[in-house]
């Protein structure tokens, strides 16, 4: 098993709080990361038939198998559960008694929120980081093969093609996942939907054009937008709201928190289409900035990234905010540093009133650089940003 940097954060908070909820994608390593944890507990799959029907129909007899404590496995799929679990928590309240997983963010939210509050210490756990898989080979990869790769355990661990996989990923996704969500009548209509949506990576969001492009409605696009949000197939990166006095653009920005994903919706096959496709610089983007969100999210903590463009259309690519500092990042997937990599950058931190050598270029190259400009970062030392 590759290791999580989250492993480290999910201890700290088992000694915390009596239930541990995990989120994430289908796939993620939800279910490997927590029984790896905690070995010593009951495991109990909620996607099996039988012990979902057991629970779902007499829900304190199926809880007095597990008075201990257990890992309860795709939790939203019987969210009654957590009313009885809230009991149990409250009569004896044992730090990291109770392990939750769950794959939607929305359902299982809407319901911790309502019954577990106070009790519930909630983690996400996306794919693989970059830094995760670097530690986990010895072989120096491309940053082309790990956008077409993706980042999905299985795919590393046994070897599979990755266009093969995510096609089936993407089937099982539409066919059960998004009928758990929302019962969507017409899934062939949903899945040009999340094909139009990869065609966008890296554009500002404009549900008008997509429903129109997909013939659905404006609502209807904004509901199925949110379902690929909640279920951790695309983030909406939002404006920052400082506007120095500019005219902002207030629309989110949309990616896709996994590329090889998002290679597989555009049909992208093989590394070489990868490299000449137009969409690369948007692939590399959303990449750099999935990362950055994943270092915040193995930290326990909520990413902090946000965009910044003005109607002229001068734009920062991220803006990080730490505490009431801002780190505006430029992300270019070129390999060779040129001037115009800094345009970004000099005109914002001109007007934020700050020297442009706080801000940084993130490129498609190996080599780190310190220029009056800024600090030149490889895709591959990153990291150094969100420390």
């Amino acid at each position: 098993m590759i290791k999580r940097n989250v492993e480290v954060k999910l201890k700290q908070l088992a000694q915390q709080m009596p239930a541990i909820a995990v989120i994430g994608p289908r796939q993620a390593g939800k279910t490997t990361l927590v029984r790896k944890v905690f070995r010593d507990k009951p495991y109990v799959s909620l996607e099996d038939l039988d012990t979902r029907e057991f629970a779902q129909t007499d829900p304190r007899r199926f809880l007095d198998q597990y008075q201990e404590g257990a890992i309860f496995d795709e939790i939203q799929r019987v969210p009654d559960l957590l009313s009885y679990l809230q009991t149990m928590i409250d009569n004896q309240p044992v730090n990291g008694r109770f392990i939750l997983t769950g794959s939607h963010n929305y359902l299982l939210q809407q319901h911790v929120s309502q019954t577990l509050a106070g009790r519930v210490a909630m983690l996400t756990l996306l794919p693989l980081s970059l830094e995760e898989l670097e530690q986990a080979s010895s072989k120096t990869k491309s940053i082309e093969s790990y956008l077409f790769t993706g980042c999905y355990p299985r795919i590393y661990d046994q070897h599979l093609n990755p266009s093969e996989w995510y096609s089936s990923y993407i089937q099982t996704y539409v066919e059960r996942d998004v009928r758990l969500i929302k019962n969507i009548s017409d899934l062939q209509a949903f899945q040009k939907f999340i094909k139009l949506c990869a065609g966008r990576i890296g554009q500002i969001l404009n549900l008008s054009s997509l429903a129109n492009d997909c013939g659905i409605t404006h609502n209807t696009a904004k509901a199925w937008m949110s379902i690929l949000e909640s279920s951790y197939i695309v983030f909406l990166l939002q404006p920052h709201h400082k506007n120095f006095s500019k005219r902002l653009i207030k629309m989110p920005k949309l990616y896709f928190y996994d590329t090889g994903l998002a290679c597989a919706l555009l049909h992208i096959t093989n590394v070489a289409q990868l490299k000449t496709h137009y969409l690369y610089g948007g692939l590399f983007e959303s990449f750099i900035i999935a990362e950055l969100m994943k270092f915040r999210f193995n930290q326990g903590a909520q990413p902090n990234c946000y965009f910044w463009r003005d109607r002229l259309g001068h734009e920062i690519d991220c803006i990080i905010e730490q505490g009431d500092q801002l780190i505006p990042i430029e992300i270019k997937s070129g390999k060779t540093i040129v001037s115009d990599y800094f345009k970004g950058i000099q005109y914002w931190t001109n007007l934020a009133g700050m020297s442009a050598e706080h801000g940084y270029v993130i490129y498609g190259g190996m080599q780190n650089q310190q220029r009056s400009q800024g600090h030149v970062l490889s895709w591959k030392n990153m990291k150094q940003i969100a420390q």
